[in-house]
């Protein structure tokens, strides 16, 4: 592929604003004010003796049933990060007691509890259910919802968990007309999407309108998740707030205007990763590194010319003010504004935590070091291998910045192993990039092949394999779920990490897997727009 010419800028920008839609928020989040804002004071009063009334109840659980209901109501609701010793306490008990119970439904919570909190279970538990042709016999709806949710945590080798996924999905197909409302949306809600592959602040925001029709809900526990989401609510309208008017200085001052806007979806992807209070910081940084990261690949990916990639690469290597010569005109404010970036994380860091920033300009250099290997591909039309592809895509797919972003804004990561870890290609980072990877390019290639643009892993098996595209995205698509596995096993696995970093990749993995689930999301985001209202401007009466 020839490479592009200065020249050509004005029609590239023409086709980049034919490609990718204007911002569909505009300044609605600098001005938006949630109606329960002015009740905030009186939320805070009574949330905390709901706390308390919920925290009695985990107290006052003795039997195995009614732990783990209790704790996976809890978890459902997005109210867990407020009882995380309470709920660990329990758990250590239904681990040890070992219980046993012909009830495949308390089996099956009790496996999905267990293994999600990274406790050692062996689903060899499900084999009694199991006749000699290896079906799960006549089990009611509710315990073949739990058995299949409970199978999506397997790992490789576990066959029965593989078995039972089958199993239990062409039954629950095959019985969902006949349910009853709320479980038959319950059901056909995890058909779509399995319970442990969720976006928890999706889930939370779901399952309160579920949990409210139950005839068994607990109104305290009820009352305390609608407050909760509502007071998340107004946090996340202040991050949206500060994340806006911080992208909307950038836009104005660079006057990039081929860039995509998409700073609230990047905040609402972001927020997928994680919701909790205490990882607020967090958030807003990945948001911000995420948009830089997005005006880059547009810049390699289209925008600039190859002799431009490369001196904004040069640029960024080094880091420095003085580097600045090295850029055309229309890049220096924009390449000024990221070194202030890194400079106001320094400041907020301060001089105990500010080393961090290092690890952020390492990663942000490795990921355009990717990027500038992915231009001699172009240019030279090259179509490499499956691979050669995957070992720079994975990285290039941000995988790596985005965490390290994360991890460098979290209060509780406190040496500097978890940045090393995350740099030095590590085998968890290595299988959530190549998911993350195929599943935006099982996506998107279709979209991305009508102009320039280097082959995607679709293409690269397709000459591998001499298929048609249609074959290589069916085993795209499996390669995809093997390094989903990866994913989760490794996540889950034993660390020397503190367990919020497995975590993180983990909880990051499926907020992508939300957003590439049937398009790419954050590129034609109008659908999920509704979605992003929903949850950010939208409060739970």
């Amino acid at each position: 592929m020839a490479p592009a010419v200065q020249g050509d800028r004005a029609g590239q920008e023409k086709e980049m604003k034919g490609t990718f839609h204007p911002c569909l928020w505009g300044d609605f989040f600098l001005t938006y004010q949630p109606p329960t804002s002015a009740q905030e004071p009186q939320m805070l009063e009574k949330a905390e003796i709901l706390k308390e009334q919920v925290r009695g109840l985990l107290k006052d659980s003795k039997e195995i049933p009614t732990m783990l209901d209790l704790i996976m109501s809890i978890e459902r609701l997005g109210l867990d990060y407020h009882y995380e010793k309470e709920i660990s306490q329990l758990l250590d008990v239904v681990f040890s007691s070992g219980h046993d119970d012909n009830n495949l439904h308390l089996v099956a919570l009790r496996f999905y509890l267990l293994r999600k909190h990274r406790y050692d279970v062996s689903p060899d538990v499900f084999r009694k259910f199991q006749d000699k042709n290896g079906s799960f016999g006549d089990s009611d709806a509710a315990s073949l919802l739990s058995l299949y949710n409970a199978a999506h945590l397997r790992f490789h080798g576990e066959e029965i968990l593989d078995e039972a996924i089958s199993f239990t999905r062409k039954r629950l197909l095959g019985v969902i007309e006949q349910l009853e409302s709320p479980f038959a949306e319950e059901v056909s809600s995890a058909l779509v999407t399995p319970l442990f592959k969720r976006v928890k602040i999706l889930e939370s925001r779901s399952y309160i309108t579920y949990y409210g029709k139950e005839a068994t809900r607990n109104e305290a526990l009820l009352e305390l998740a609608k407050l909760n989401f509502n007071l998340q609510q107004l946090i996340f309208c202040k991050e949206l707030k500060e994340v806006t008017l911080w992208w909307s200085q950038l836009y104005s001052r660079t006057n990039l205007s081929f860039v995509r806007d998409r700073v609230v979806e990047t905040y609402f992807w972001m927020n997928g990763a994680t919701y909790k209070p205490q990882y607020s910081y967090a958030r807003m940084l990945a948001t911000k590194i995420t948009a830089f990261i997005t005006i880059i690949d547009d810049i390699f990916d289209t925008y600039g010319t190859t002799e431009e990639s490369m001196q904004l690469k040069a640029a960024i290597d080094r880091s420095d003010e003085s580097a600045t010569n090295l850029l055309p005109e229309y890049m220096k404010d924009f390449y000024l504004y990221l070194l202030e970036l890194y400079k106001s994380v320094e400041e907020h860091l301060g001089p105990e935590k500010s080393y961090r920033v290092f690890y952020l300009k390492e990663a942000m250099k490795q990921l355009v070091h990717m990027y500038s290997e992915e231009i001699k591909w172009r240019d030279g039309n090259y179509v490499p291998t499956l691979s050669e592809h995957l070992k720079v895509s994975m990285i290039s797919i941000g995988n790596v910045m985005v965490a390290c972003a994360f991890f460098v804004g979290m209060d509780d990561i406190p040496t500097v192993n978890t940045y090393k870890w995350v740099l030095n290609d590590t085998t968890l980072m290595k299988s959530f990039g190549i998911f993350v990877r195929l599943i935006n390019d099982l996506v998107s290639t279709k979209r991305e092949q009508t102009a320039d643009h280097i082959a995607s892993t679709v293409q690269c098996y397709m000459k591998d394999h001499g298929t048609t595209k249609e074959v290589a995205c069916e085993k795209l698509k499996e390669l995809a779920e093997y390094s989903w596995k990866d994913t989760l096993q490794l996540s889950l696995a034993p660390t020397d990490l503190p367990v919020a970093v497995p975590q993180m990749v983990l909880d990051l993995s499926k907020a992508s897997g939300y957003i590439y689930k049937y398009n790419d999301a954050f590129t034609t985001s109008g659908t999920v727009k509704d979605t992003i209202r929903m949850i950010f401007a939208e409060p739970i009466e």
